[in-house]
């Protein structure tokens, strides 16, 4: 476990593999840390298959800290990437992320193109009521607390629950929040979320995806995922120059399965645990 400074956030951050093997950037979905069970072990097999992994807490997950000054939660975290590969001094680097994590990986891309050797990406959220569940999962529960008892209401959230264990810090962050702004500010990150007939993904345009030159290992989602609809991943490789589109390992209803399972970090349960089904394939695309 390490910390390093970026863009005034403090975020934790770990390094697997060998020291001067090529870097890669692997980023999970959700508010959920970088030790949910699925993440290190996927990250361990990029690692025996010759990379760098460097897995992280995006801000506002796990141990890491979190503002509410960018546009969204979601240039918040991918800002956060972009600086924190700067700071660790990673060139050609590439990006693997799933759910949430591929949403970050894209926007980081095509704010870094010219550093981004190749890049793969699963799960990518879409469609009008996925992206309308997200805008409730990350952004509406915290203005009905905040609205119904403050910040007080706010802190004592299940959300925050788990990162708050992690960085008390977070707690004291929260609490400084004037509640008015703070629902303001949830209600415009919110609205980040909505869904728009002239992109797949949110906080991206078509010219953002036009620069992202590099391969692309891009996995259609499930017929039956619909926080991850297969048209969002199919409207993506589209739009991708240089994306080979390719049918998971898994079946058609595997969000829907993995969904149901208990998230318990120290039993290595959750709804990623079955990603290190992928590093094979990774593996083969990765190659030079």
């Amino acid at each position: 476990m390490a910390k390093i400074d970026v863009n005034g956030l403090t975020l934790d951050y770990e390094l697997i593999g060998d020291e001067g093997a090529p870097p890669l950037v692997l980023t999970p979905g959700g508010r959920y840390p970088r030790d949910t069970a699925g993440v290190p072990e996927l990250g361990a097999k990029l690692a025996e298959g010759g990379y760098r992994v460097l897995l992280w807490d995006r801000p506002g997950c796990g141990a890491s800290d979190i503002a509410f000054t960018a546009p969204s939660e979601s240039v918040m975290n991918c800002e956060a990437l972009v600086g924190l590969v700067d700071a660790l001094g990673m060139k050609d680097v590439t990006l693997a992320g799933g759910s949430a994590g591929s949403r970050i990986s894209l926007m980081a891309a095509a704010r870094m193109p010219d550093n981004v050797r190749k890049m793969t990406i699963w799960w990518i959220s879409g469609g009008p009521v996925g992206l309308a569940g997200l805008a409730w999962f990350y952004c509406g529960d915290q203005i009905a607390a905040a609205s119904k008892g403050g910040m007080e209401a706010v802190v004592q959230l299940p959300s925050w629950a788990d990162q708050i264990s992690r960085n008390p810090k977070i707690r004291d962050i929260l609490l400084a929040q004037d509640p008015d702004e703070y629902i303001a500010t949830m209600q415009k990150w919110g609205k980040a979320f909505a869904y728009s007939d002239d992109t797949p993904v949110p906080g991206m345009d078509e010219a953002d995806f036009a620069k992202l030159t590099m391969p692309v290992l891009t996995f259609r989602s499930g017929k039956s995922d619909m926080a991850h609809t297969r048209e969002t991943s199919e409207w993506v490789h589209r739009l991708l120059p240089n994306s080979t589109m390719v049918e998971p390992p898994w079946g058609d209803q595997e969000w829907n399965y993995v969904s149901t399972f208990p998230v318990d970090t120290a039993k290595r349960r959750g709804r990623f645990e079955r990603w290190p089904l992928i590093a094979p394939m990774l593996l083969d695309f990765l190659k030079d």
